[in-house]
This record gives structure tokens, C-alpha cells and sequence, in this order.
């Protein structure tokens, strides 16, 4: 089954408002909603993808205007999550129904009352679709797809960390298979981190030792890194409900009979599971086997690719994430060859490139981002 995937920061029309001096670069032209719709809804009908997950998606726009447009272009659903709060946009993840059917739609919120570390608005939205020609039981070939707007703020890692941790929980959750095996999984959205972060290599990797780590540094968006306190630890509170292997702990995993007293309970999460031995409180693991669909250099001289572009920065911090297949009946992420396989994507440009049509928005490209293109073979 071969299937297309775009990831897309749109770039909300209140947030450019807001943000008027990252934008004195452009032709003021190109700025406006209107001229910026038509071109957005054109790069959409020509990449023709069959999911799309777009970011800063403002809620009127979606409701009113780019809805009812993808509902005209062909049989798309479309399945959305507004940030909390007051801010205007959220996340949203459309697909065609002629060829994927939903199994189910899951908002995530990273914010938690009460928790002073998670006190941001950002959110996620995790789907988990089936292909439409499916002829296996349910769920067997899934994919779930996940989408996200990381916290932008360069300093505080810390709460990108804890906001990772939250969808990476749900999207295992959503992606485990009845056997206990991990099914595949795409990734997208905006993560505020660049390839050399300490971030990315948690998602590409699997684990991260966080001991010496400054805030500042998690994400790589600075040179000269401002946030220098170090990752406290551990990075979240107990009372998430998410273990260091970002997964939601069981809470009936104990066998004391004496777990059954709210306070002996409380204080055996505190000793038992966040108090641990040193090398594991100090590290972070996952088991979701992400690969990047982007290489983060283009040929043959090795220049960073870039997928944002404004007055202020030119970086990668833009992703589409994926489990890409294994044909090793040993390994535990993809037994018997189940995963994803990367057909092709649609080639990035350099900081030269856009600095030769004055950046981004310009009179073709609506958004500050550029749109991310991967078509995959699901093997099953």
C-alpha cells in the first residue's frame, strides 16, 4: 500500500500579525490571508497528498475557508485540534477517506493545570488509519499518524522535552499491536529543533542522557544558547503518569500490598520510579524506531537544507518522521517486515536559494515554512 504524506506549517494569519517584524523582508503584498489562501490551497491540489498535517492552522480560516476547500478538492476528512487557551490555531491532519479509513482520532493537550513546567498551549493530534483495501483484521496494518507544534521558546527545552514525552506516550499507546509489537508510525509537525539538537537525536535514536544538559541547548535554535540552567531532575513530575521510556506507567503494577494506601502508593511512584538508580533518572528512552525522511544537507556540497525562513532565522526545525521497515524476524519493532518503506520525497533548498526570492512568504510560497513531501510503501 502506497501512500503520501505532507507535513505543512501554514503559518496563522494572527500569528504573522503578531509577529510583524519577522516579516519586514517581504513585499507586503504577499502578506495578506487573502493572496496566501489561494496559494496555499494550490501547493495542496498540486502535491495531491493523501494526508496532510498542518500546523498553525487558525480556527476561523479552518472552519470557514480551508475545510470547506479540501472538502471540494476530493474526499478528504479532516480531523482538528485548536490549542488551548486564548491562542487562535491549533493542528490538524486531513486524509482521503477513498483511501484511508479512521479507526480513531485522538487530541492531545500538553497542558496541565497546576503543573508549573507544563503551563504552554501547545497540542497534538494522533489518528490511527487503515487502508481503505485492507483485507487483514483490525488494526493489523494501521499506521497512526501524528502531528505537532512543539513550544517555540529557545530556552526553555525543558518543556519541549515534557511535551515530546506526552505524544510520544500516546502514540505508543495507539500503535501497539496486540502481540505487544510497535505498528508503524509517521510523525509530523513542527518540533522547534534542528538536526544537531540533542532533541532530534532523542527522536532518532531512542534515548537521550540528559546529565550536564543546559535548557537552552535542548532544541540547537541558538548559537550561543541563552536558557543555561541545567534539565532538572527528573525533567517532568511524577504525577504526569508518563516513565522515563516515555510511555503511560501501570498503576496497578505493584505487588506491595500495602500500594492499596493512597499515601504508601504516592510515595512508592516517588521512590520506586522516579528516584531511580542514577543512569536511568538521568536518561530518557522511547522504543518507537524513528527515522527522519530528510537527510538535513543537500548534495553535493553538503549545505543545510532549510524549512524555515524569515527576518530572523533560516534553520531546519520542520519533520516527518517515520518507522521504517526491517526484514529481520528478530526484531522487535516490526516483526516479520511490517513498517514503512521511503518511496521518495520532495527535495528541500538551501538558505541561498530562498534569500534569492526574498525569503519566505514570497509571491509563490504563502507560508514562512516550506511544505514536506514522503510517499512510503506500508508492508504488512
Amino acid at each position: 500500500f502506497d501512500f503520501s504524506v505532507m507535513s505543512y506549517n501554514i503559518l496563522s494569519q494572527e500569528l504573522l500579525q503578531d509577529n510583524a517584524y519577522l516579516y519586514r523582508h517581504c513585499d507586503p503584498g504577499v502578506l495578506p490571508w487573502d493572496h496566501r489562501l489561494p496559494n496555499l490551497l494550490a501547493e495542496i491540489r498540486q502535491h495531491d497528498a493523501d494526508i496532510l498535517c498542518l500546523q498553525e492552522v487558525q480556527e476561523d480560516h479552518y472552519e470557514n475557508q480551508i475545510k470547506p476547500a479540501l472538502l471540494t478538492l476530493g474526499s478528504y476528512q479532516c480531523e482538528y485540534k485548536k490549542r488551548t487557551g486564548s491562542k487562535p490555531d491549533g493542528c490538524a491532519i486531513v486524509f482521503k477517506s477513498s483511501r484511508l479509513s479512521l479507526l480513531s482520532s485522538n487530541p492531545v493537550e500538553f497542558l496541565r493545570p497546576g503543573d508549573a513546567l507544563l503551563d504552554r498551549d501547545n497540542v497534538g493530534l494522533v489518528l490511527l488509519l487503515q487502508p481503505s483495501d485492507a483485507a487483514s483484521p483490525l488494526g493489523a496494518s494501521s499506521i497512526c499518524v501524528a502531528n505537532t507544534h512543539l513550544l517555540y521558546n529557545p530556552r526553555r527545552g525543558d518543556v519541549k522535552l515534557a511535551q515530546l514525552a506526552i505524544l510520544l506516550a500516546e502514540i505508543s499507546r495507539l500503535s501497539r499491536l496486540p502481540g505487544g509489537s510497535t505498528g508503524p508510525v509517521v510523525l509530523c509537525g513542527d518540533f522547534n529543533s534542528t538536526p544537531l539538537s540533542p532533541l532530534y537525536s532523542f527522536l532518532t535514536t531512542g534515548c537521550l542522557n540528559y546529565s550536564g544538559l543546559k535548557m537552552g541547548s535542548v532544541s540547537g535554535q541558538e548559537s550561543s544558547p541563552r536558557g543555561q540552567r541545567l534539565l532538572p531532575c527528573p525533567i517532568w513530575s511524577p504525577s504526569l503518569g508518563i516513565d522515563h521510556r516515555c510511555q503511560y506507567r501501570n498503576q496497578e503494577a505493584t505487588s506491595d500490598p500495602g500500594a492499596e494506601d493512597p499515601e504508601t502508593k504516592a510515595e512508592l511512584k516517588r521512590s520506586d520510579l522516579f528516584q531511580q538508580r542514577e543512569c536511568v533518572r538521568l536518561k530518557i528512552e522511547h522504543t518507537l524506531n524513528l527515522q527522519s525522511t530528510y537527510q538535513h544537507l543537500l548534495p553535493p556540497d553538503g549545505r543545510p537544507e532549510i524549512t524555515t525562513h524569515h527576518s530572523r532565522t533560516a534553520l531546519t526545525v520542520d519533520y516527518i518522521m517515520y518507522t521504517p521497515v526491517y526484514f529481520l524476524k528478530d526484531t522487535a519493532s516490526c516483526p516479520d517486515g511490517r513498517g514503512l518503506r521511503l518511496l521518495d520525497r520532495l527535495s528541500l533548498v538551501g538558505q541561498a536559494e530562498l534569500e534569492e526570492v526574498r525569503g519566505l512568504p514570497n509571491h509563490h510560497h504563502p507560508s514562512d515554512h516550506l511544505p514536506l513531501l514522503a510517499r512510503f510503501r506500508l508492508w504488512r
